[in-house]
């Protein structure tokens, strides 16, 4: 009887034991939770904690510019270099649509906050100037917020093009010989329309005015600019959009000049009643020829 009344005892105070911890790590974990929600609060309510933010998230977006246009630039490679491309990111969607909502997370972040932080400032001078006279503040500096914004409805007019396919659906049907998405004929029909590459090549130049300013900030936001080397980021800001600027409008001005021209193929693709695509070549839709050749006339000779 002691023995199973000690055993009982002891998973008693051993459930006691267990639950007292299971208590103490709850009440850590909603005080971990509690606290960093209350940072994270904090870094938002504040206005340095908004630079920080909008500093992070635009080095988030500036790398993907860069990404972006070196793959857009395979263009000048030709079909198949492009196509293949596309056709390696769609084969991971996990990959794609994850970079996707990153983007998606960080453009809302960085727009909410410059937006947030224009407010502030109207809001803390509601008197304005009596006399106005920028000459410190560059255009880009002056601009940031239109371009922004400029460049928002280029992203989403961008999107409706050549990834929903909404304003254009048959540019998501289009197929190269391989059965790939032929991204290298989608972006020659689509900047083969003077006014969507005038559109992309003033955004292209909105975003660059942007970047020259924004980049240059990003690093004084987060105190790397100091003034050892403040010259040379605002310098590196600078080529960084010249580069990217000349870079994008290459492939627009490239469509409009025939550099880049389309590449009609003899192989098609058409789909059968089996719902299977099957590739038909002139030569599997010759007709065949019947009779004997004759070696003296090196021709069919009929039977």
């Amino acid at each position: 009887m002691r023995s199973i009344r000690g055993g009982r005892v002891s998973d008693r105070r051993l459930a006691e034991r267990f639950t007292f911890w299971a208590r103490l790590s709850s009440a850590r974990r909603q005080v971990f939770e509690e606290f960093s929600m209350s940072v994270l609060t904090r870094i938002w309510r504040s206005s340095l904690g908004k630079k920080y933010i909008m500093a992070i998230t635009g080095l988030g977006l500036f790398i993907f510019v860069i990404i972006h246009m070196l793959g857009n630039l395979q263009i000048f490679a030709g079909r198949e270099q492009i196509n293949a491309y596309a056709a390696f990111l769609k084969s991971r969607p996990g990959l794609l649509w994850t970079a996707r909502i990153g983007l998606l997370i960080l453009a809302a972040l960085h727009i909410i906050s410059a937006i947030q932080l224009a407010l502030e400032n109207r809001a803390a001078r509601p008197v304005r100037y009596a006399k106005w006279n920028p000459t410190a503040a560059s255009l880009a500096s002056r601009t940031i917020l239109a371009s922004g914004l400029v460049i928002l409805a280029f992203v989403v007019y961008h999107l409706l093009q050549f990834t929903f396919g909404l304003t254009n659906p048959d540019f998501l049907q289009l197929r190269d010989p391989l059965n790939h998405h032929d991204v290298y004929q989608m972006m020659i029909r689509g900047f083969s329309n003077v006014w969507v590459s005038v559109f992309y090549i003033i955004a292209m130049g909105l975003l660059c005015l942007h970047l020259s300013h924004g980049v240059s900030s990003m690093f004084q936001s987060v105190g790397l600019r100091s003034e050892k080397y403040r010259r040379f980021f605002t310098q590196f800001a600078k080529f960084a959009a010249v580069v990217i600027f000349i870079g994008n409008c290459s492939i627009p001005i490239a469509v409009l000049t025939g550099v880049v021209k389309p590449q009609e193929s003899s192989t098609t693709v058409r789909i059968e009643r089996n719902s299977q695509p099957v590739a038909s070549t002139p030569a599997a839709n010759a007709q065949p020829q019947t009779g004997v050749r004759d070696s003296s006339t090196k021709g069919l000779k009929p039977l």
